[in-house]
């Protein structure tokens, strides 16, 4: 009897030992000091990206120029985002963070987005911008905002609907850091009204309570009008 409830209690810590190891690997640490991404196929996959071969690695790798320089806000927006991510930096690959600029016309604002795979903090560098974002259904969908100026910082949680607008009288410019070498980003209107195929009028139109006419029309404006 003894010997049955020994044998029970060792397979019971063999698997919560291995549901411990799975739960743990969900998101390794790198093996090695890095994996910087490479074009090639013939590579190592790691993290979404092939892996250079470390010998061939240059200080290139890991560097971007150019964050300095204004971009231009001449859109409908008014804004322009300069994002530096893996694509740009190749050396960010398995690093877990990626930077972006945000540039600001009068006026000018980052619509209601979200990251999915990144927290996001951001300073203000220049000008004053109105920022916030919106809580989970389960919160009841708080907004939370406040008015940033020069030097300002914010912090907008993963997954959760953030904008940021400017709201002097001046040009502005922002800095994000990002918790992702890969944030993402989607933008509400765009992926609701402008997704390709588009969403059926009617299921827009039953969730907005609008008009099917108004749905149209939206999605002439943010992407090509369904059937």
């Amino acid at each position: 009897m003894m010997e049955v409830l020994l044998r029970l209690l060792v397979t019971q810590v063999i698997l919560l030992a291995l549901a411990t190891s799975f739960v743990s690997c969900y998101d390794p640490n790198p093996l090695q000091d890095f994996c910087v991404a490479a074009s090639e196929t013939n590579r190592v996959f790691v993290n979404g990206k092939f892996c250079k071969d470390p010998k061939s690695v240059t200080a290139n790798d890991f560097s971007y120029s150019g964050l300095n320089i204004a971009r231009n806000t001449t859109n409908f927006l008014g804004s322009n985002v300069t994002t530096v991510d893996v694509n740009k930096i190749p050396g960010l690959n398995t690093l877990g963070v990626s930077l972006a600029r945000l540039d600001f016309a009068q006026g000018g604002q980052n619509p209601p987005h979200i990251h999915p795979r990144a927290t996001e903090i951001l300073v203000v560098t220049k000008g004053t911008l109105l920022v916030g974002f919106v809580s989970s259904n389960q919160d009841n969908n708080r907004l939370f905002y406040k008015v940033l100026k020069r030097g300002d910082v914010f912090v907008f949680a993963i997954g959760l609907i953030h904008f940021q607008m400017n709201v002097g009288r001046t040009r502005a410019v922002a800095f994000a850091g990002f918790g992702s070498q890969n944030p993402g980003t989607i933008r509400i209107a765009d992926a609701v009204f402008g997704s390709n195929p588009s969403i059926p009028q009617e299921v827009l139109a039953k969730a907005f309570q609008l008009d099917v006419k108004l749905v149209r029309f939206l999605h002439i404006v943010f992407g090509p009008p369904l059937w």
